[in-house]
C-alpha cells in the first residue's frame, strides 16, 4: 500500500487531514478548532510521505516528526499521526487499540472540559451555580475542570487582580504575582465550587500558564484541605513553547495538592525532564499536540515507571480527536485518571461523523468501540456542504484509486 495524498480542509474550524492510498483506504486525523490557520502547515509535509507505506507508521512519521514543535506546530505532526493509524486498523481490519498493544479497560474514564454553561459573572456564587449545572448534565461526569486565575477572565473582571500590566490579547498573555485580593478571590471561587460538589465530583483547576512560584505555592497549600484533583499549568503551558522542570519541582514539594501540566508539550524527550525529576504529579499531554497517539502511549508508560499519573488533554480536538483518544486511552497503564472530553462545534459535526455511541457518555465514561481504525467516518454527502470552495475535493480519490472513503 502507497500514500497518494495527503489533504487538510477546514470543517467548521477544526483542520482535518485525510490520507488516501493506492487501495482506496483513506485515513482521518483532526486538529484543535483553535488552530483553523494550520491548513498551510499540514500540507507542508505532503512530500515527506507521499509514496510511502501507510501501515508502517513509524517509518512515516521518522520522516516527519523532527520538523514539529511545541503547540500550536506540533498539531500537523499528530494529526497526520492519527490518519496513519486509522489506515493501518483499517488495511488490518482491527481497531487501533489492538494495535496498540490492546485494551487494559474496556470503558475510559472521561472528565469535562468541553460541556460548559454560560456564566452570568465571576463571583464565587456563579464559580458555584456553573458547577451546579455541569454536576447535573446528561453524561454523569465524576471528575470536572473549571478554569481559574490566568486561565479565567479573573485578571479582567476582579480590580486589582495581580501586580502586573493587563494584556487584552493572544492565548492566555497575562503573568505576574497576585494581589492578596486576587488569591483570596481564586480560594474563595474554588471553596464555592467544592462546596457543590462535594466529594461527589472530583474538581479539577485549570489555573495558567502565569502564576509566579510563590504564589502558585500559596495557593496549592491553601487548597489542601479541600481535595482538589490538581492544580494545572501554573506555571507554564498553554502554548508556551518550554517546561521549567525545576519550577515545577519546587512547587510540587512544597504540597501535598497534585500539580499538573504537559498540554503543550511535543514529544516525549520534552517530557523526560519533568517526569524523571518528579517535577509534577500529573501529566496531561494532548494528542493533537504532542505528535500523536502512539507517541501519547509512550509517554504514559514512561510517567507510570516514575509514578506520576496521567490525563490526557483534548478539550478542542472534536470529534476525530474524541475517537483517537478513545482508542489510546484504552491501552494506557494504570496510571490513567481520565481523558478531557472533546464536544463536536458546531453542533452539526454530530450530523456529518458516523460511528460514535449514542449516547457518547454514560455514567462519565465511554465504552470503547471495536471498528477497524479509529472507528468513525465521515458521512460524505452531509459533510460537503460544509466544505469551503478551495477543498470541494477533499472527499475525491486520488486518480487511479477506488472511488471509496475506505473498505469498511
Amino acid at each position: 500500500m502507497k500514500i497518494t495524498d495527503l489533504k487538510c480542509a477546514v470543517i467548521g474550524q477544526n483542520p482535518v487531514v485525510r490520507i488516501t492510498t493506492d487501495e482506496g483506504i483513506s485515513g482521518l486525523g483532526e486538529v484543535e478548532s483553535s488552530k483553523s490557520y494550520l491548513k498551510p502547515h499540514v500540507l507542508f509535509y505532503k512530500p515527506f510521505i507521499v509514496g510511502e507505506d501507510p501501515t508502517n507508521v513509524e517509518r512515516v512519521m521518522l520522516k516527519i516528526r523532527r520538523l514539529g514543535s511545541f503547540k500550536p506546530w506540533g498539531s500537523a505532526v499528530s494529526a497526520i499521526e492519527m490518519a496513519l493509524w486509522d489506515i493501518a486498523g483499517k488495511a488490518a481490519g482491527l481497531p487501533v487499540y489492538k494495535l496498540l498493544g490492546g485494551k487494559v479497560r474496556d470503558k475510559v474514564r472521561v472528565y469535562n472540559g468541553g460541556v460548559r454553561f454560560p456564566m452570568s459573572g465571576n463571583a464565587p456564587e456563579d464559580y458555584a451555580e456553573s458547577m451546579a449545572k455541569m454536576k447535573a448534565a446528561s453524561e454523569g461526569f465524576t471528575i470536572i475542570k473549571q478554569g481559574i486565575g490566568f486561565h479565567s477572565p479573573m485578571p479582567r473582571a476582579v480590580p486589582d487582580f495581580f501586580y502586573g500590566e493587563l494584556q487584552k490579547g493572544g492565548f492566555h498573555a497575562n503573568r505576574g504575582p497576585l494581589t492578596e485580593r486576587g488569591l483570596k478571590h481564586v480560594v474563595a471561587c474554588v471553596e464555592a465550587m467544592k462546596s457543590v460538589l462535594g466529594d461527589e465530583v472530583g474538581l479539577a483547576l485549570d489555573c495558567g500558564p502565569g502564576w509566579m512560584v510563590p504564589d502558585a505555592i500559596r495557593l496549592a497549600k491553601a487548597v489542601e484541605p479541600l481535595n482538589v484533583m490538581w492544580l494545572e499549568d501554573l506555571i507554564t503551558g498553554d502554548y508556551v513553547p518550554y517546561v521549567l522542570a525545576d519550577l515545577y519541582r519546587e512547587v510540587t514539594r512544597s504540597t501535598s495538592t497534585p500539580i499538573h501540566t504537559g498540554e503543550q508539550i511535543y514529544l516525549r524527550q520534552n517530557f523526560k525532564e519533568l517526569i524523571e525529576k518528579q517535577a509534577v504529579r500529573i501529566i496531561g499531554p494532548d494528542p493533537c499536540d504532542v505528535g500523536g497517539i502512539a507517541e501519547l502511549k509512550w509517554v504514559a508508560e514512561y510517567a507510570d515507571m516514575h509514578s506520576i499519573l496521567i490525563t490526557p488533554h483534548g478539550v478542542l480536538d472534536g470529534l476525530i480527536g474524541l475517537a483517537a483518544l478513545v482508542q489510546v486511552c484504552a491501552t494506557l497503564p494504570q496510571n490513567y485518571i481520565a481523558f478531557e472530553y472533546p464536544v463536536g462545534r458546531p453542533e452539526w459535526w454530530y450530523d456529518i461523523v458516523e460511528g460514535l455511541p449514542n449516547p457518547i457518555v454514560k455514567d462519565g465514561f465511554i465504552e470503547v468501540w471495536d471498528t477497524p481504525g479509529l472507528g468513525v467516518e465521515f458521512n460524505v454527502e452531509a459533510a460537503r456542504k460544509y466544505l469551503q470552495p478551495e477543498d470541494a475535493d477533499f472527499f475525491d480519490e486520488a486518480a487511479g484509486t477506488a472511488n471509496r472513503i475506505s473498505s469498511f
